[in-house]
């Protein structure tokens, strides 16, 4: 095994499980455990290193020192691929959405990124449509030189291969097969990982945090299977995103802040907060058989965290 995939086994794997007894305004009749994918590093919390994880290495192997990839100004995308490059030695470059933001002081994302060592490359909302355009992927590696490309949110095969990773760690720490695995859903790339590896006594859910998602199973090209025995279909729960990505209700910050209050465990508004939102609202109106056991994973991204949160919890 090389450093860097030493590095990566140390870093990546084995977060640890949390039982959350009372963790909500009112009690609901299952057994919710939370899988801490948000302690996997003191920096980046979160399912970001997952996606990662086969990505850097398969950079490594094929020679490349940069990596380049996509996001918006408040991307956990671009946040994590910052750090994985100081981390690791790569350079990279991050081309971010929207170039009205050229001249204005950076958010603490971006600031972030950049002291990190990532070169912004802001483009227009027109460019930023063509992330996927061959065209315009050779316009930037003329640009930047030989780059390994991320797309926009990090998913592609490798990346749900990192997250296919999650069930077989569950099953290892709690000795058995939980009844539901949760997770929120951006790009799908978790939520696709989670419904390769399940085993077929496992029900995989996702909670889409995006108002006005077409699909209803996984993205093109992210359809998986039970162990060659037919095709996972997770259920993806389009009920609890709040407006859309980002957007946030009182209800949903009170929520929020009780559940910090009775458990300790930090979260944030985007991802998964929602998440817990939908289980808990589900749960009291009798969609989980009583004592079922549900997982619930924490996918991090604390660094997006509502600074009302901290005034309210003060």
């Amino acid at each position: 095994m090389d450093e860097l995939a030493r590095q990566l086994a140390h870093l990546v794997g084995n977060s640890p499980v949390q039982r959350l007894d009372t963790p909500f305004p009112e009690p609901v009749p299952i057994r919710l455990l939370l899988k801490r994918d948000d302690l996997l590093h003191p920096k980046v919390s979160g399912n970001k290193w997952r996606k990662l994880k086969y990505n850097l290495l398969a950079a490594r192997a094929q020679g490349f020192t940069t990596l380049l990839t996509f996001g918006g100004a408040y991307s956990n995308h671009l946040y994590a691929t910052a750090s994985a490059g100081k981390v690791f030695g790569f350079r990279t470059i991050g081309v971010v959405r929207g170039d009205e933001l050229a001249g204005k002081p950076l958010n603490e994302t971006l600031q972030f990124c950049r002291d990190s060592g990532m070169h912004l490359h802001l483009v227009s909302r027109a460019d930023y449509r063509r992330k996927e355009d061959p065209d315009f992927l050779a316009e930037l590696t003329k640009q930047f030189g030989p780059c390994y490309i991320l797309p926009e949110g990090g998913t592609n095969e490798l990346a749900i291969q990192g997250s296919a990773e999650i069930i077989p760690e569950l099953v290892a720490q709690l000795g058995y097969a939980p009844d539901y695995v949760c997770c929120p859903v951006g790009t799908g790339g978790t939520v696709a990982g989670l419904a390769q590896s399940a085993p077929a006594e496992t029900n995989v859910m996702g909670f889409v945090v995006l108002k006005g998602l077409v699909w209803d199973k996984l993205p093109p090209g992210h359809l998986s299977h039970h162990n060659g025995q037919g095709e996972a279909c997770p259920r993806l729960i389009h009920d609890y995103h709040f407006g859309g990505y980002a957007k946030t209700t009182p209800e949903l910050m009170r929520f929020i802040h009780e559940v910090e209050q009775k458990t300790g465990v930090l979260l944030e508004q985007v991802y998964t907060g929602k998440m817990l939102y939908g289980i808990y609202d589900l749960a009291r109106n009798g969609f989980f058989p009583e004592g079922t056991t549900v997982v619930a994973v924490h996918t991090g991204g604390l660094q997006g965290r509502s600074k009302v949160l901290d005034v309210v919890n003060r």
